[in-house]
């Protein structure tokens, strides 16, 4: 049993005084009290330094991406858009191997973790060798993932993706994607080996992407999602949806329906659900998207940096919808960014400020973290984003001693450390229970960074 005190931490009703936290052996919270007066410092208590606040869900990631930022930012001459940004990752992709996802995967988790993000879900789409063939171990690439999230200690929800095509109308895949291929029984035969493998280490779950409507038939889309529900009831089902304007007019040629219309309307969308970006949507789409309980996950610095669009955030969440933050490609890894881009974007869209908010929680910086919690913990299928009894024991503790964060107090703090933070405000980090970064620090972070650099030697 690991118990915490913290001067003040963020519980599920608001800030609390003197707050005591009882962790069992496997990474839950079993006890949380507030007391009018400090209890006596003892040594099986364990003193926090600083406001202790839930960690954040990072609800898309494709890990492998982190080896390349800063690398796609040059001119090529021509109309630069994702299109062309994702011909530079498909000639980068395709020199790693096993062992190079894991190197490249641990570091993304360790500045993850750093950053504050407890929690990924990791959008796999990476499975076979060089030259389309299945590796003897299929699900060898999605093992070195996982295993580069217990090394670093970052909780994963690991979704292989479905991906078959290289375009609307089941158009042939082009040659930098024939290392995504796979018909639905051997992405299931991936999926089902893992389970059978991680079915009992709580630090990992399992769920199913579709990589797009443009990746998978409507047949495939049904037999997928209707295979994960067979094997895993709750595991949560993600899908890339809207990103591009080009994506939605294609989508409009092949079936007469945008994509976020025709997967309200064929394609089975719940609570269990995650539409990733939805950068262009209509009204009704949004209103669709917020009644389904679907989590709309939007990476804004990933956004930003491919030039895809603006989702209408004010509009989703003045109809109650669900959202969470995910960083994506990892041209940035971090949680005030992404929050703080979240406002920002909107700001600059309406020419309003404080748009993020309603009457329980006026604070910007609050209202988004709290929504992102919810949003996250569903999007991943993990009991995270509450510091109550039930919940992963996933924290963070925030640094006090930092001068814009000095005089803050309750939600004044993480409107500071999200719209005032010059630094990265994160100190500690736990997640199931365990401290992985402590006073800013990843005690395997230079044995990683070594394995990194020498995978990043190849692509000089």
């Amino acid at each position: 049993m690991t118990t915490l005190f913290a001067e003040t931490a963020l519980l599920p009703d608001g800030w609390a005084d003197n707050v005591l936290v009882e962790i069992d052996k496997d990474g839950w919270i079993v006890g949380v009290d507030s007391f009018k007066i400090p209890p006596k410092p003892n040594d099986e208590v364990e003193i926090i330094h600083g406001p202790l606040i839930p960690g954040m869900a990072n609800i898309h990631s494709h890990a492998f991406q982190r080896a390349m930022a800063g690398m796609a930012e040059r001119a090529s001459g021509k109309k630069d858009t994702f299109w062309s940004w994702r011909e530079t990752m498909y000639r980068f992709l395709a020199f790693l191997e096993p062992e190079d996802m894991q190197a490249v995967t641990a570091q993304a988790y360790v500045d993850m973790l750093k950053a504050g993000y407890t929690s990924v879900g990791e959008f796999h789409y990476i499975h076979h060798h060089m030259n389309g063939q299945p590796y003897e171990n299929r699900s060898v690439m999605s093992q070195e993932v996982i295993q580069a999230a217990l090394e670093t200690g970052i909780a994963i929800t690991h979704m292989p993706s479905l991906y078959a095509y290289g375009g609307f109308g089941e158009k042939q895949a082009a040659e930098g994607q024939r290392r995504f291929i796979n018909a639905v029984p051997d992405l299931m035969r991936i999926i089902e080996e893992l389970h059978g493998e991680f079915k009992n280490v709580p630090q990992v779950t399992l769920g199913l992407a579709h990589h797009s409507l443009r990746a998978v038939s409507p047949a495939m889309l049904h037999e997928g999602t209707t295979a994960i529900r067979r094997l895993l009831p709750e595991a949560p089902i993600h899908i890339h949806a809207a990103e591009q304007m080009g994506e939605v007019e294609a989508c409009l040629e092949w079936s007469r329906k945008r994509p976020v219309e025709w997967l309200l309307e064929n394609g089975g969308i719940d609570d269990k659900w995650c539409l990733i970006h939805c950068t262009h949507v209509n009204d009704d789409e949004v209103r669709g998207l917020a009644k389904s309980g679907a989590v709309a996950g939007l990476c804004p610095t990933t956004e930003a940096n491919l030039g895809d669009g603006i989702f209408p955030l004010v509009k989703f969440f003045h109809e109650g919808g669900r959202f969470a933050i995910g960083s994506d490609s990892h041209i940035t890894v971090s949680v005030i960014e992404e929050l703080r881009w979240l406002e920002y974007i909107q700001r600059l869209v309406y020419r309003e400020r404080t748009l993020i908010k309603d009457h329980d929680i006026p604070s910007v910086g609050a209202a988004l973290y709290d929504r992102c919690l919810s949003g996250g913990g569903r999007a991943l299928g993990r009991k995270s984003g509450q510091i109550d009894i039930g919940h992963r024991a996933d924290l963070v503790v925030l640094d006090k001693d930092l001068p814009f964060m000095t005089g803050k107090l309750r939600d004044h703090i993480l409107d500071a450390a999200i719209f005032a933070a010059n630094q990265n405000p994160v100190k500690d980090v736990m997640s199931g229970g365990r401290w992985v970064v402590k006073n800013r620090h990843h005690k395997r972070e230079e044995h990683i960074l070594e394995k990194f650099r020498k995978v990043m030697a190849k692509v000089q």
